[in-house]
């Protein structure tokens, strides 16, 4: 991947994933999962940068999550119980 892809990878298309599952001896669905994964974390540690420790401590973890993730006392969807 260029370095503008790596910074912005919303900028690749369908042929150049073609390209580099190719490469990559993958599949095109298997690019997506790790584009999608990569979306994710980058926008999870976006958030824990604007939270800093302490908003961190205050809200824990569900701070971290997307928005539809919850997980949250709202009894939103999540993880299940720690038993």
């Amino acid at each position: 991947m260029t370095k503008g892809e790596r910074r912005a990878p919303s900028i690749i298309k369908a042929s150049r994933k073609k390209r580099i599952a190719a490469g990559s001896g993958t599949t095109v669905q298997d690019v997506n999962k790790l584009l999608k994964q990569f979306d994710m974390m980058s926008s999870m540690m976006k958030r824990f940068n604007k939270l800093g420790v302490k908003g961190l401590m205050r809200q824990g973890m569900s701070a971290l999550m997307p928005k539809g993730m919850g997980g949250g006392p709202s009894g939103g969807p999540g993880m299940p119980p720690f038993r």
